[in-house]
């Protein structure tokens, strides 16, 4: 080689040395960046016809592992569906209580039933009737609270679903924007991993509320698909439809058209739709299963537990004084209005002192046009015979024999039950999220302790280049000399 093939070599490698250590300085300021994907140098020997005259730089890579980075876009699909489901029903649990406890509406069962009882020992008594009373007001606003609860749940899975569309389809237009703006741009630049790191935290966005994949093309660019195979993003992107509602009854449904579903230039997205294309999972996943299934089953629920309450104490033999079929202590304020029943559930206003009532009529009957023998308790024990007596039932998944208070047991057990399944999910699901972040880190994150490896490696390349140009230059002068 010659002395000007080596200084020209080393003069090359002092470069190189010097953009690998800005590459590694940028890495480690990065390590924490979310989103950020550890770069490095790429480099290519230098020819001089057969002879090697130093090195260069072809551009920057990013690490990039496509496997594990879809895995994890899964994952995170999943991840947000399970969390969206995990606290909706934790809350909706600790509002209904438990049995263990003998909290929520168990419990306001089981005190109906007491007071009624001590009422029954002393039907003279105004204080246990009053009791009894506001034992049935308590229950009764129970089953109000519970079911505005549930409507008001749905109302907000459809205000964050109307929420969620806008940021996908913002993020969807952004994937485009960028994609054009790598096309135009040496995508081997620091410029363009910047760009492209970009692009995943958009996409992983759009992965939160539902499961994507992507597609590379010519010149950078990606296009983004759901799982079920509809394009988002191909070359331009496609606007998610979505309309969100006002009213959220028992009679709104998506079936009949009252609620919006999810559509993309025609296609069904709706999750739960039996069409191909419906998304299956990410939040919009669990923001449509609550919405339209679980809160309306629940709400269901609700109405059967209120149903059969109110059924038992309106039955003839418990009170004869009554015209048949009419209510007992409790009453539908609007019974023409179909499902809901729940809601709109309310003490008698003939017993209720509150309304306008007597509270004798407690006693003697709500038929009774004056007030009868004080130590009549004929009424009061066949109320207690009706909460305590098993009935069938089947209706709305309960299904078997139950006293009042078992059927409110097995309704506050099931919305446990369900808490704990939904939890089990997260709890699997985070797991495996947090793997997959794991691995996918390894491949393509910043590793603090081997970047300062490299770094020790590039100082010694540019020393050992820095020597051949003094060697050089010591040699040139002692040319000069000779």
């Amino acid at each position: 080689m010659s002395l000007s093939h080596a200084i020209n070599a080393a003069r090359s490698g002092l470069q190189v040395s010097g953009l690998r250590a800005d590459i590694v300085a940028n890495n480690v300021a990065n390590a924490t960046t979310p989103g950020y994907v550890r770069r490095s140098a790429l480099l290519s020997e230098t020819l001089a016809g057969p002879n090697s005259v130093g090195v260069h730089s072809d551009g920057i890579a990013r690490a990039g592992n496509g496997g594990l980075t879809a895995q994890r876009q899964s994952l995170s699909s999943d991840l947000a569906q399970a969390s969206v489901m995990a606290s909706t029903w934790q809350s909706i649990s600790t509002r209904v209580g438990d049995t263990a406890a003998g909290s929520g509406i168990f419990g306001m069962m089981s005190d109906l039933a007491s007071t009624l009882k001590a009422a029954e020992t002393s039907p003279e008594s105004k204080t246990n009737a009053t009791a009894v009373i506001d034992a049935a007001r308590t229950l009764a606003n129970e089953f109000n609270a519970l079911a505005d609860m549930a409507a008001n749940q749905r109302a907000e899975a459809d205000r964050e679903i109307a929420d969620g569309v806008n940021v996908v389809n913002r993020a969807l237009k952004q994937v485009e924007e960028l994609n054009t703006r790598l096309s135009g741009m040496d995508r081997t630049s620091s410029g363009a991993a910047a760009l492209m790191d970009e692009r995943q935290r958009v996409i992983d966005t759009i992965s939160e509320y539902m499961p994507v994949e992507t597609v590379a093309r010519d010149y950078g660019g990606v296009d983004v698909v759901t799982k079920e195979g509809v394009y988002l993003v191909g070359g331009t992107a496609r606007q998610i439809e979505f309309t969100p509602s006002n009213n959220f009854g028992p009679n709104q449904t998506v079936d009949n058209g009252t609620l919006s579903g999810l559509s993309v230039d025609g296609l069904n997205l709706t999750p739960g739709a039996t069409e191909y294309s419906a998304v299956s999972s990410g939040m919009f996943g669990a923001l449509f299963t609550l919405r339209d299934n679980d809160l309306p089953d629940f709400t269901a629920q609700l109405d059967t537990l209120a149903g059969d309450l109110m059924s038992r104490l309106s039955d003839s033999a418990v009170d004869p004084t009554k015209p048949a079929g009419d209510p007992g202590l409790f009453v539908d304020t609007a019974p023409a209005s179909g499902p809901g029943l729940a809601g709109r559930l309310s003490v008698n206003a003939a017993i209720d002192p509150a309304k306008g009532g007597e509270i004798w009529r407690l006693r003697d009957g709500i038929g009774a046009t004056a007030e009868g023998p004080p130590g009549n308790s004929d009424i009061l024990s066949a109320m207690v015979d009706a909460l305590t007596s098993a009935r069938s039932l089947n209706a709305n998944g309960f299904q078997g024999s139950f006293t009042s208070s078992d059927l409110a047991a097995t309704f506050a057990s099931r919305t446990g039950q369900s808490r704990i399944s939904n939890e089990a999910v997260l709890s699997s699901i985070s797991t495996q999220h947090a793997a997959a972040i794991k691995a996918e880190q390894a491949q393509t994150g910043v590793d603090v302790d081997t970047q300062m490896q490299e770094l020790l490696l590039i100082e010694q390349a540019y020393a050992a280049n820095a020597r051949v140009i003094e060697v050089a230059g010591q040699m040139v002068n002692r040319l000069m000399e000779l």
